[in-house]
């Protein structure tokens, strides 16, 4: 009997066989396929994953930035299970009690007068969903969405994304036209503090709509906070200032909360740090940590008004299925039984931002440290004058080299890395202990040694 899964060597496959069969018929995402060679997993539980060999992980990554409530939780693993056994699937036409309480808590948490939801299968189909409602609701068919962006890898939602995994969808779908967001660091505005990022932004976009017409524009989308490319918090003002320019044109804000929300950011949804409401919120991920598939768009009264006596015109055959609903509210109820979005916002402001910020000061070549709740980044430089990244934008092979060192430093000392370009990123699962995160920050630190080593700048 293994001490870690529970089960007989005789009752899984053995490591050889999973990677023969992945290498010989699995097709896997954003790879090409002859370059890769995926590690097996044998079994997870809390904030750790380990292999056949049983080497354990501290995920540093929680997979895709969606397992916020930990591997294996006893609770949200019986609740599938109990629904498995009592009705394991029903089709979109029908009430089902798993759906109608999923749509009713997150409704109930979601801001202003977000009251109703569509599911979805995952994310990326809730921005299409979220788009379409848009359109349809306002008659206009153009969607503004920020560059450093991603929602997703369907058609739509590729066409949203604004950096180069949309590049091979091109051609993409029209009407979409893509504007600068806040960043900072590196101000596309020659901002010189956060409060001029965020005039200087909000008048860019003004200018985007001045010149695309905003009575064309059905939606203006954003992620709330800006995921894997950056961890990017908007300056204080920001979004209220977008929600103010959509009331003005009768424009639809949608903020995609996809990865930000639900404990992510210390809060349900991340937009609550700013208290402000949009009239879309697409969600999935961290609303029951991928356990089963599930997303969904939250609704506001008067979008979901359009369609009181016309038909919306979308559907998924999955549409709210009751697994899927079921883990939801499950794991609703988990993260308020356990403290989780209170210990997410702790972990931000007691324990991930403090030590961060004291490799910063270790570490020449960490050029920013960024976030929020347990969701955080720290992007890496050459030299922190100018600023140049540690590896060029959108590199691979020979170019990423230092990235991939600085990676499988962390592997080898048992830490799995979230990278992206020249950042990584903290984001653990929000259920993280502060000593585990201390564990997992100790081998950034002396994995940082080897981004140092291609420091070339003098301070």
């Amino acid at each position: 009997m293994s001490e870690q899964t529970g089960t007989t060597a005789e009752a899984t496959p053995g490591q050889e066989q999973v990677r023969r069969d992945d290498r010989a018929h699995v097709f896997h995402s954003w790879s090409a396929q002859a370059q890769i060679d995926p590690l097996p997993i044998a079994g997870a539980e809390g904030a750790y994953f380990w292999d056949y060999d049983g080497k354990k992980y501290l995920d540093f990554s929680s997979q895709l930035v969606n397992v916020n409530i930990g591997y294996q939780h006893p609770k949200l693993v019986a609740a599938i299970q109990e629904q498995a056994g009592k009705l394991a699937t029903i089709a979109p036409p029908f009430a089902n009690d798993a759906r109608s309480e999923a749509a009713r808590l997150i409704a109930e948490l979601a801001p202003g007068d977000l009251n109703k939801v569509f599911f979805t299968n995952g994310g990326a189909d809730a921005n299409e969903h979220a788009m379409r409602m848009a359109r349809v609701h306002t008659g206009r068919h153009k969607v503004l969405a920020a560059y450093r962006s991603y929602h997703g890898a369907t058609s739509g939602a590729i066409a949203l994304t604004g950096e180069p995994r949309r590049w091979g969808s091109e051609p993409g779908e029209v009407g979409i036209v893509h504007f600068w967001g806040p960043y900072p660091y590196r101000s596309p505005f020659h901002s010189t503090s956060e409060q001029e990022e965020s005039e200087r932004a909000l008048q860019h976009l003004r200018d985007t709509l001045m010149v695309e017409g905003p009575q064309t524009v059905a939606a203006i989308i954003l992620e709330t906070v800006v995921g894997t490319n950056g961890i990017l918090v908007p300056p204080d003002g920001y979004l209220a200032g977008v929600r103010e320019i959509c009331d003005e044109f009768g424009i639809i804000f949608i903020a995609d909360e996809v990865m930000a929300g639900f404990g992510r950011c210390g809060e349900w949804f991340a937009v609550d740090h700013w208290g402000v409401a949009p009239d879309l919120i697409t969600f999935a991920k961290g609303v029951n940590s991928g356990y089963v598939p599930i997303g969904g768009v939250v609704i506001s009264d008067r979008v979901s008004a359009s369609f009181d006596d016309r038909p919306y015109p979308g559907g998924l055959t999955y549409s709210g299925h009751p697994l899927g609903c079921a883990s939801a509210v499950a794991s609703i109820n988990i993260f308020r039984e356990e403290g989780i979005i209170e210990h997410a916002r702790a972990l931000g402001t007691d324990v991930i931002g403090p030590q961060l910020q004291a490799l910063a000061e270790r570490h020449p070549s960490v050029g920013e440290v960024r976030g929020l709740g347990v969701f955080w980044a720290l992007e890496l430089v050459r030299d922190r004058e100018t600023r140049e990244p540690l590896v060029p934008f959108n590199a691979k092979g020979a170019d990423a080299a230092p990235m991939s060192e600085f990676a499988a430093a962390c592997k080898g000392a048992g830490l799995w890395p979230f990278t992206h370009y020249n950042r990584t990123h903290v984001v653990p699962p929000c259920t993280t202990t502060a000593d585990e995160v201390s564990e997992g920050i100790a081998i950034l630190d002396e994995a940082l040694k080897v981004a140092d080593g291609y420091y070339t700048g003098t301070a």
